[in-house]
């Protein structure tokens, strides 16, 4: 049976649809693989939490573990501020999308533009139609990756649905120490 994405209008168009992985450590292998990774963080990561700690804490532990820039997008900039965090950028989603498309933009740290792109806390309607623009798009220099538990059918890499916020908070833990282990 094949997956379902959360909005069913967002049904694969094309050939290709995204790989589904669900073993952190086949996560922890793409993001290995990149050379210049980013972390794109929406808003829904402050309206998330699991047993009492923001999804928002779980994306920067991740970030940290893996050393990947992090693109602040919405009103993040301050919460992240407040954690004591720095974003190494702050764009509107649509703008960093626009960004992404282009192979010749120099990035967020003017190192080259990115290799992949993870979206974590997007609005699920807005990440999937980001996700198609940077499929038909950027197709050539970009591979795309989500951390939200749904399916993303856009992206070439993306979680299954999880069902249980239990479970996809073992997922986070689990990612985060497999990245922890690889660097």
């Amino acid at each position: 049976m094949a997956t379902i994405p959360l909005h069913r209008v967002n049904v694969l168009t094309g050939i290709k649809g995204a790989t589904i992985l669900e073993d952190p450590g086949q996560f922890t292998k793409q993001i290995a693989k990149a050379k210049r990774p980013l972390l794109v963080l929406g808003p829904r990561l402050l309206e998330w939490s699991l047993d009492g700690k923001i999804v928002l804490e779980y994306a920067l532990d991740i970030a940290k573990a893996a050393n990947i820039p992090i693109c602040a997008t919405s009103h993040l900039k301050g919460k992240l501020t407040e954690l004591g965090v720095t974003p190494d950028s702050v764009y509107d989603v649509v703008e960093i999308v626009n960004a992404l498309k282009d192979p010749d933009w120099k990035g967020v740290k003017g190192e080259g533009n990115h290799d992949l792109v993870i979206f974590f806390g997007i609005r699920s309607d807005l990440q999937n139609q980001c996700l198609s623009v940077l499929k038909h798009f950027a197709f050539g220099h970009l591979k795309t990756m989500t951390l939200d538990k749904y399916y993303f059918p856009h992206a070439d890499f993306s979680l299954n649905n999880i069902r249980k916020d239990k479970d996809w908070k073992a997922f986070l833990e689990d990612l985060t120490k497999s990245l922890q282990t690889k660097s």
